[in-house]
């Protein structure tokens, strides 16, 4: 293999990472294989579905959900990611480290061992960013959160067609101020990022200023709600009816996630308003086979996107929280659904 140009995409959580993976996907050059690398916090992986990307020997996705790939799942990150390497042999890779996740140890593997010292090009680092959290003083005092900023070369500011101009002139201020300088600070909308941005060279050394805020974090961290799998693979498609529930916890965060029969099918608009209603929501995303078609949920806080989806493997859904939840009793709502 001939060393691969990598590109490592962060940002928070909901900030659109998915999306902007999904824009530079439709830029690919036609002649070039791709390989897509993603970390899912939750145990039910979602990106796949929602980038609406087939699967076929141009694209390659990997998904590694359970924990980020920082602490959690460092462990699996390295051989999984030398595998999917060693199988795609790909022109180019895109990473995608979940959004609540630290960007340093993970630059520091992929700048410190052997093998991708060898075989992989890093490239700039980009982080998509939302001035709406900057504007929050809760994500804006996130360790994590600053340092995704800190440690980026490049910094795009998303969603600038929804946020008031004066948001996003006092987060690009604050961009101009980090040292060392970024390389670009750009503005897009729905993700959609210059595909030139991925050739962008690491000009400086960029240090996190919390380098261990997942390590203690996870110290304090209350226990997993259920144990991590030694693999990754999810459990095979459930019984129309019977959904298989995959729950974790740890950094401040509770996650838990659902797998649904293909076959159960949901009124769309019940779904939709259920979904909406749910409270104390960082972060939700799902794929739901519908009445009348399949339908993907994107939902950050407040803020929910439907969409049409290509996906047929199953429904599935993955809530990220800052609080615990009575899973068992959403549970019981989304099952009275298919009654209804």
């Amino acid at each position: 293999m001939t060393a691969v140009p990598t590109s490592l995409i962060t940002g928070f959580l909901g900030t659109g990472k998915t999306s902007s993976i999904k824009s530079l996907l439709q830029q690919r050059p036609a002649a070039e294989r791709w390989a897509v690398f993603i970390n899912e916090y939750g145990m039910v992986s979602l990106d796949e579905a929602l980038l609406d990307q087939p699967q076929s020997d141009d694209v390659q996705v990997q998904e590694l959900a359970g924990g980020c790939f920082c602490c959690e799942t460092a462990d699996l990150f390295k051989p999984m990611l030398v595998q999917f390497l060693r199988r795609t042999r790909p022109h180019r890779l895109l990473i995608e480290p979940s959004g609540a996740g630290h960007p340093a140890s993970v630059l520091d593997m992929l700048r410190e061992g052997p093998f991708f010292r060898q075989h992989l090009d890093l490239k700039a680092v980009i982080c998509i960013a939302d001035p709406q959290d900057f504007d929050n003083p809760r994500t804006r005092s996130n360790p994590v959160f600053h340092d995704q900023l800190e440690m980026a070369d490049v910094v795009v500011i998303n969603h600038v067609d929804h946020r008031a101009a004066e948001s996003t002139a006092g987060f690009r201020q604050h961009l101009e101020q980090l040292d060392p300088p970024k390389l670009l600070i750009a503005e897009t909308t729905f993700g959609n990022l210059n595909p030139a941005w991925l050739d962008l060279q690491t000009s400086v050394p960029r240090l996190p200023d919390f380098p261990h805020a997942h390590a203690a974090a996870l110290n304090t961290a209350l226990p997993l709600l259920q144990p991590l799998p030694a693999s990754p693979t999810l459990p095979a498609s459930p019984a129309p009816g019977q959904p298989v529930l995959l729950q974790n916890s740890g950094l401040g965060w509770w996650a838990c996630g659902w797998l649904f029969s293909p076959h159960d099918r949901f009124p769309r608009h019940e779904l939709f308003d259920l979904l909406e209603r749910i409270a104390g929501v960082q972060r939700l995303k799902a794929v739901f086979h519908c009445e009348d078609d399949w339908w993907s949920i994107n939902r950050v806080g407040h803020e929910a996107t439907f969409r049409r989806s290509a996906w047929r493997r199953d429904s599935r859904l993955e809530i990220i929280c800052d609080q615990p939840h009575d899973w068992t009793a959403l549970q019981q709502q989304l099952l009275a659904l298919l009654r209804s």
